[in-house]
């Protein structure tokens, strides 16, 4: 008869030291912006993969481009800011 044997490391991998930290979370949370407008230009990709894009989709996509890297932008000036000393940006 064979024994079934778990293994700890499978057991133990979402045990609760593995939760992300708050300064992970903040980080997250930071970025967020970035990441929907990351989600929404990938939305607008999607949408156009089984038929020609119109000027319609050509429009969206170009939007969404646009907003992903305005919040790349406040992204990092927000964290150039906050690293400077004095507060300047």
């Amino acid at each position: 008869m064979d024994h079934i044997v778990t293994v700890q490391d499978v057991v133990t991998a979402f045990a609760d030291f593995m939760e992300p930290t708050d300064a992970e979370l903040d980080a997250i949370e930071q970025e967020m912006p970035v990441i929907l407008a990351d989600v929404d230009l990938l939305d607008a990709h999607i949408v156009t993969l089984d038929r020609t894009p119109t000027e319609v989709d050509d429009r969206r996509i170009r939007r969404a481009r646009r907003r992903a890297l305005a919040a790349r932008v406040a992204l990092v000036n927000r964290t150039a800011g906050a690293s400077l000393p004095g507060g300047a940006a």
